[in-house]
C-alpha cells in the first residue's frame, strides 16, 4: 500500500465503461514533499514521511521552518507519515505526485467527516422518535424516550446512546475505485463519496493486490 495527503474538490459524475453515469468525488491528490525518511537503524521504525500545502513562513515556528529546509522546501500545511506503506526508495526532498496511481486501482480515503454540531437522537442515532401524534403525545415525536432501568442496576450504563456533539469525527472510507486521473492537474476521481467539507484535507491509501 502506498499513499499520498490530498484535498476534497468536490463531487461529479462520469459514464463507466458499462454506460452508467456514476457519481464520483474528484481530489486534489499531492503534489507531496518526502520530508522525512525514517528507518529502523535511526527510527526504530520504517515510514515515510509526506507533506502538502503551502504555509508562510511567519505561520511556521522555527522547529517546522528548519525540518522543512533540512528537505529543501518550503513550510507546508499538512504533514503525515506513512508506515511500511511504499515500494522502493525515497530520498529526502523527492515529490510524490498523482502518479502512483492507476485507474481501476482501489483506494482507501481518511477524513474528518463535517461537524453538525449538538444533535438530538433522532439525527444522531436514527432514533424514531415517539411516532405517534395521538393519544395525548405532546412535542414528543423526537424525544429520545426512557433511558434507565429498574431498581438494578439503578444507574445508566456507559454507551447510551443519546443527543450530543455529532460529526467532527476521523472516518476511513474503503475500496473505493479510481475511476480518472488527470496528471496535469494532480487530479483523482474516485468512485462514491469521501468524508469531509470542499477543501479539507485527505489521507489515500492505495491498495496493493
Amino acid at each position: 500500500m502506498a499513499g499520498i495527503i490530498g484535498k476534497k474538490i468536490g463531487m461529479t459524475s462520469v459514464f463507466s465503461v458499462e454506460g452508467k453515469n456514476v457519481p464520483c468525488t474528484v481530489i486534489e491528490a499531492g503534489p507531496c514533499v518526502v520530508t522525512q525518511v525514517k528507518t529502523e537503524e535511526t527510527d526504530g521504525y520504517s515510514a515515510l514521511q509526506l507533506a502538502y500545502g503551502e504555509k508562510k513562513e511567519k505561520h511556521a515556528t522555527k522547529a517546522e521552518f528548519g525540518h522543512f529546509k533540512k528537505a529543501g522546501t518550503t513550510p507546508k500545511r499538512k504533514v503525515v507519515e506513512f508506515h511500511n506503506t511504499f515500494q522502493g526508495d525515497f530520498e529526502l526532498g523527492q515529490e510524490v505526485d498523482v502518479n502512483i496511481f492507476h485507474e481501476s486501482d482501489y483506494v482507501d480515503v481518511v477524513g474528518v467527516s463535517k461537524g453538525k454540531g449538538f444533535q438530538g437522537v433522532v439525527k444522531r442515532h436514527n432514533f424514531k422518535g415517539v411516532n405517534d401524534a395521538t393519544h395525548g403525545q405532546h412535542n414528543r415525536l423526537r424525544a429520545p424516550g426512557s433511558i434507565g432501568a429498574s431498581s438494578w442496576p439503578s444507574r445508566v450504563f456507559k454507551g447510551m446512546r443519546m443527543a450530543g456533539r455529532d460529526g467532527g469525527s476521523t472516518v476511513t472510507i474503503e475500496n473505493l475505485e479510481v475511476m480518472k486521473i488527470i496528471p496535469e492537474k494532480n487530479l483523482l476521481v474516485v468512485k462514491g463519496s469521501v468524508p469531509g467539507a470542499k477543501g479539507s484535507y485527505l489521507i489515500i491509501r492505495k491498495q496493493w493486490n
